[in-house]
């Protein structure tokens, strides 16, 4: 039996020209908006090209009243959406070097399955290090790690039950991960000269 490939009907040619028109009218702004919202050059023109795409995949089958609305509010949800997509800082983060510069890498001996001593007593080091580093952080940035990464709560939820905004929670665990990095680069460091 031959499989059979289906196309869609082509694009008109005046829906080609009013999708090049909106592209030429919106392109420049939405871009701009897109950038004041997301970290890199490059997620910005990949929500850009979604935002395109899924314009032309729209604009054939219903129509879009507010164009200009309609655009920005899918720019707004895809941002999202990436948001959504991208954990923040994360324990993870902290087992990985940071800029591949031969740093602390604990992933390896804390996902080791072995039985072997000397592993088991360097997870020991680290959860004593991470624990002690937690206690001197200020609370605030404590209870967020503890409750963001290690009791894997979301950050919709602790904004709901402490009332906190949800970026200044974020930026509460972001340094609490550089404080705690740092801490565990020193007792990387120690492992290494003992």
């Amino acid at each position: 039996m031959e499989d059979t490939l289906t196309i869609g009907t082509p694009m008109s040619v005046s829906s080609r020209k009013n999708i090049t028109t909106v592209i030429s009218q919106f392109g420049k702004r939405l871009l701009s908006f897109i950038r004041q919202r997301v970290g890199s050059e490059a997620d910005a023109e990949d929500i850009l090209q979604d935002v395109w795409y899924q314009f032309t995949m729209t604009v054939d089958t219903e129509p879009i009243e507010q164009v200009s609305s309609w655009l920005f509010t899918v720019a707004r949800n895809k941002i999202t959406d990436r948001y959504r997509k991208k954990k923040p800082e994360s324990l993870d983060l902290l087992l990985q070097p940071e800029d591949g510069d031969g740093g602390p890498d604990f992933s390896e001996i804390l996902f080791d399955k072995s039985n072997n001593p000397e592993t088991a007593h360097l997870k020991s080091l680290f959860w004593k290090t991470l624990q002690e580093a937690l206690q001197e952080l200020p609370q605030e940035q404590s209870s967020i790690f503890i409750w963001n990464e290690l009791a894997e709560i979301p950050f919709k939820e602790i904004a709901a039950a402490t009332g906190e905004n949800i970026n200044t929670l974020i930026s509460r665990k972001r340094y609490a991960v550089l404080f705690l990095r740092e801490r565990l680069l020193t007792l990387y460091n120690e492992i290494l000269n003992y």
